[in-house]
């Protein structure tokens, strides 16, 4: 079907009236053969009752979201949809940089590209006729697929015990039954409950009822609008030179341990709000301070006082694994000037 010029979505045939799924509903067969069925409609995410009364007709299958065309209808489609959408991405690859065997995308350029969704953009036009763009297919699939999009469904997902109980990393149970326990650092113990989710990470813990599981995205708006920073941090950050891992924080400090990989090095900057204290704990460090140049090796440390352009390399053979102790008025992410960067991040991107 792709191959022929079709754009074309597996919809999964349900087997329950999930509430956790958009539904495509689809209408007479387009093939002799009986697989493909033709796209009418993308459906939201319905309630219980809805959810049933699509299950019953037979008419509608889960969005998987997994979508096949040839390359040429794609781009053809996108650029009748969204001509917007196709021109940013296309501005972002044309002015990237090469890094070894990577071509980075312009994130200034693709920054500025419209957020929508690929069933948004384009299917959902593919069922209104509109002349140029390529007919819509869904192929009903049915193998034990499932997005694994909320925490009930990861419980079902996983292999459990005898009491039905679902459980990763240090957990202790007594008394308890059907129930998803997940440990990423710490001992959870959980005692007489069933049917729960309790999940502790590094940055929060959550404790809810397996049929509540899809009400977490109300508590991450809600953290939003309280412009919570958990909602775009994770304690430990990944960027292209290491990590870092926010290990303490209080008022007017905050404490991070940093790791860098040989060879690498972080932007030269200079931070407004905050000074800086560095204890190398493994491997050499390469600092640029001010006018200076000088190297910091195992149980050594240095200062960065407030508003001086510095750097931290790692130009050895072995990860630099240092302790970094942050003090000032202002802590946060976007407190930095970038004056040289490898990695090509705009001025104020950690």
């Amino acid at each position: 079907m792709a191959s022929s010029g079709m754009a074309v979505t597996f919809g999964i045939t349900p087997d329950s009236p999930e509430t956790g799924y958009g539904y495509i509903h689809v209408g007479e067969r387009i093939d002799a053969e009986g697989s493909a069925l033709q796209l009418s409609a993308f459906v939201e995410k319905p309630d219980r009752e809805r959810a049933q009364r699509y299950l019953d007709s037979g008419e509608y299958l889960w969005n998987s979201g997994i979508f096949v065309f040839r390359v040429d209808v794609w781009l053809a489609a996108l650029g009748q949809c969204r001509p917007d959408i196709l021109d940013a991405c296309r501005l972002a690859f044309s002015v990237g940089n090469e890094d070894g065997d990577f071509l980075r995308l312009n994130s200034e350029a693709f920054s500025a590209c419209p957020s929508d969704s690929i069933d948004y953009a384009v299917m959902e036009k593919l069922s209104s006729g509109i002349t140029g763009l390529p007919k819509g297919g869904a192929v009903p699939l049915q193998a034990g697929w499932s997005d694994v999009g909320a925490w009930d469904s990861l419980w079902e997902a996983l292999p459990r015990d005898q009491s039905g109980n679902a459980v990763r990393g240090d957990v202790i149970l007594e008394g308890v039954s059907n129930s998803l326990v997940m440990s990423g650092r710490r001992l959870v113990a959980c005692v007489g409950v069933s049917n729960m989710i309790v999940v502790e990470t590094d940055d929060a813990v959550l404790v809810a009822r397996q049929d509540s599981a899809q009400d977490v995205k109300k508590l991450v708006d809600r953290l939003r609008a309280e412009g919570r920073s958990v909602t775009q941090w994770h304690r430990k950050v990944f960027r292209p030179w290491g990590w870092y891992d926010g290990i303490d924080a209080g008022d007017r400090f905050q404490v991070k341990r940093i790791l860098v990989k040989p060879g690498a090095s972080l932007s030269l900057q200079l931070h407004h709000h905050r000074a800086e204290h560095w204890i190398v704990v493994s491997g050499t460090a390469r600092v640029t301070r001010g006018e200076e140049t000088f190297l910091v090796s195992e149980n050594q440390s240095t200062y960065i006082p407030l508003g001086t352009r510095h750097r931290l390399e790692n130009t050895g053979l072995i990860p630099l694994e240092m302790i970094e102790v942050q003090s000032g008025s202002y802590l946060g992410e976007d407190d930095i000037v970038r004056f040289e960067d490898t990695y090509g991040r705009n001025s104020h991107q950690s």
